[in-house]
């Protein structure tokens, strides 16, 4: 009987390392991302670029630093309900009366501050309660009874509308006092420029704080992640823009205030939307509902949320547009608010179709909006071209949109 040999043990190559992204390969990266649709906000800010260029050829007044920093102070009212509306269609619904909540919060504000003598304080917080009951009264109605979101926001534009009417009396029109915080608020302050630099460097170690830490996460979790490198790069472009952004705005009255606070509800809802769980069951259940209800999230806490800080951002929003004109009146909150607010959100980048989209879209398409409304103004053209010019923004954002989505799901990306 022959012996029988063993086989010496095969040995086994030691698992490799995950390679960190360098800045090449983070740029592939977006690339492909683009090439599968998703196309990010880069469409937003080359239509951004076309219209700086074109407005500045028309009337080189446009892109001085007194016009930048109106244009950025009248971006705020709208921008804070857009921020709103974002959330609504993440979710997948909608909220056509953001306009209407907002002027009535404008006169709750004016009727409580200047007719019954309350602090600005309490008169702001009954104002932004009231927004916050709305949204609560909406998300009741959509879990209970499952009125569609459309409906019962039609019926309280309408609603709100009579009763912002009705709160501001025969009188029509309430001016706020201008020595008052508020109106100053609005107006007046502005950022000194060595506090806007000291923002601007605490934006960009924030911003390389962050990354670094996601990076050493992903490292532990033995997947690649980000070179020092391009973080440090990334912040650095970051800190060279926008100190660039604050001498020059420095130049007239610098960076106000008020567009400091929209700028820190911008990245306060972004933080929200992207780094918790909260953020992914928003995101969860406006890309499959059913998907999400399987999961454990509770989508009706998730749709009662979004109305509540829909509403109650439009609040805000008026409030804001109340203390920037100094006066609450029958017309505020109406015109083209509303659309503005939700065309901004989805020029921005937020999606229709729910999912897909961030808190940036709200401050990119109302800068997109403002800069369409400034740019004709200074070209002495009436409100007709502007409604034209941002309807045909709208329709294109709304086609690039339905384009990438189909490209995803042909990339297996929907």
């Amino acid at each position: 009987m022959s012996d029988l040999t063993t086989a010496p043990p095969v040995e086994q190559a030691p698992p490799e390392e995950p390679q960190d992204r360098g800045l090449r390969a983070t740029l592939a990266g977006m690339a492909d991302r683009v090439r599968g649709g998703d196309l990010g906000v880069w469409p937003v800010v080359a239509g951004l670029v076309v219209i700086w260029t074109v407005m500045q050829v028309l009337n080189p007044v446009f892109l001085s630093s007194a016009n930048l920093v109106n244009l950025a102070m009248e971006c705020v009212p709208v921008g804070v309900i857009a921020l709103g509306v974002v959330f609504m269609l993440l979710v997948g619904q909608i909220d056509l009366s953001v306009g209407s909540v907002s002027g009535l919060s404008a006169a709750i504000t004016a009727v409580l501050f200047v007719d019954h003598g309350m602090p600005a304080v309490a008169a702001l917080v009954a104002a932004a309660a009231a927004g916050c009951l709305i949204g609560w009264f909406y998300a009741q109605v959509f879990n209970r009874l499952g009125v569609p979101s459309f409906v019962i926001t039609l019926a309280g534009l309408l609603g709100f509308l009579g009763l912002q009417l009705w709160i501001l009396g025969p009188k029509g029109s309430i001016n706020l006092p201008f020595d008052s915080w508020l109106v100053t608020f609005a107006q007046l302050d502005f950022v000194p420029p060595w506090l806007a630099y000291a923002l601007v460097a605490a934006g960009a170690g924030a911003l390389y704080w962050t990354g670094h830490a996601r990076a050493a996460a992903r490292r532990r979790a033995g997947l690649p992640a980000t070179t020092e490198q391009t973080l440090v790069l990334r912040s650095a472009v970051l800190l060279a823009g926008l100190a660039v952004a604050v001498w020059y705005l420095s130049r007239d009255r610098g960076v106000g205030w008020m567009f400091v606070l929209f700028l820190g509800l911008v990245l306060a809802t972004h933080y929200v939307l992207s780094r918790t769980k909260y953020g992914k069951s928003v995101y969860a259940v406006g890309g499959n509902v059913e998907a999400a209800r399987r999961a454990g999230i509770n989508v009706k806490a998730v749709y009662t949320s979004a109305f509540v800080v829909c509403t109650t951002l439009a609040a805000v929003g008026g409030i804001l547009a109340a203390a920037r004109l100094a006066a609450s009146n029958q017309s505020s909150g109406g015109g083209d608010v509303n659309l503005n607010a939700i065309a901004a959100a989805v020029i921005g980048g937020t999606s229709l179709f729910g999912g897909r989209g961030n808190a940036f879209a709200a401050l990119l398409g109302i800068v997109v909006i403002q800069s369409i409304s400034s740019g004709l103004t200074l070209l002495n053209l009436d409100s007709s071209y502007r409604f034209m010019v941002t309807g045909a923004v709208l329709l294109l954002a709304v086609a690039l949109d339905s384009v990438a989505r189909r490209s995803r799901r042909t990339h297996g990306r929907a």
